[in-house]
C-alpha cells in the first residue's frame, strides 16, 4: 500500500491567513509552487500517494486564519494520510537572518527523525546554514494532526539571496524534501 503524503503549502493567495512577503516575493507563492513540484516527484513513485491543500494557485481555504488551519488539518485527518508536511518561509527585520528550521511537536518522535532527514537534504542542496529542529506544540497544524507532522521553514524570505533562491529554484526544494522522505523511509 502507498505511503499517504498530505502536503500543505503554507498560507493563501489572499486574505485570510497570507503568508510573510518580502524582497518581491510571496510565501504563499513560493510554497504553492515547492508543494506542487514535490507532489509530482512523490506521484511518480509508486509508494506514494499524496494530496495537496492548494491543488490550484487560486485555491483558497478557509474564512479566517483559524479556519484556514483547520480546512488543511481536518483534510488531512479524513484521508488518513500517514505524514503531514507544510511548507513554508521563514521571516525576520533583519535580512541577515539565514538558514532552514524544521518544526516539529515533540522531539524524539516519528516526526522529529523525518523532519532530521528532510532538513539535511535542504541544507545539503541549498548551502542554507542549519537552524536545527525544533518543538513548536503551540502550532495548530502540528497539535491537531493525527499523523506525525513537520513544518519546514525552507529559509529566509526577508533575505535577498535565500529568497530568490526560494522563489528561482523551487524544484531544488521539492527535490530535498523529497529525498529527505526517501531518507527516513529506507527508500533512496
Amino acid at each position: 500500500m502507498a505511503t499517504k503524503i498530505y502536503i500543505d503549502q503554507g498560507h493563501n493567495p489572499n486574505p485570510p491567513n497570507t503568508g510573510a512577503e518580502g524582497n518581491g516575493y510571496r510565501e504563499q507563492d513560493i510554497t504553492y509552487e515547492i508543494g506542487i513540484r514535490l507532489a509530482q516527484l512523490l506521484n511518480q513513485n509508486p509508494n506514494f500517494e499524496t494530496r495537496l491543500s492548494r491543488p490550484t494557485r487560486s485555491t483558497q481555504l478557509g474564512t479566517s486564519n483559524s479556519s484556514s488551519l483547520r480546512a488543511r488539518v481536518n483534510d488531512a485527518n479524513s484521508w488518513g494520510a500517514d505524514y503531514f508536511i507544510s511548507i513554508h518561509t521563514n521571516a525576520s527585520v533583519s535580512q541577515s537572518a539565514v538558514g532552514t528550521e524544521v518544526l516539529v511537536y515533540r522531539s524524539p518522535s516519528r516526526a522529529s527523525e523525518l523532519a532530521n532527514d528532510v532538513l539535511v537534504q535542504i541544507v545539503n542542496a541549498s548551502g542554507f546554514p542549519n537552524r536545527g529542529v525544533k518543538q513548536r506544540p503551540g502550532l495548530y497544524v502540528l497539535r491537531n494532526t493525527s499523523m506525525p507532522a513537520i513544518l519546514i521553514e525552507v529559509g529566509f524570505i526577508s533575505n535577498p539571496q535565500e529568497a530568490s533562491l526560494m522563489a528561482n529554484n523551487p524544484s531544488l526544494f521539492a527535490r530535498a524534501i523529497y529525498n529527505g522522505i526517501l531518507d527516513y523511509l529506507n527508500l533512496s
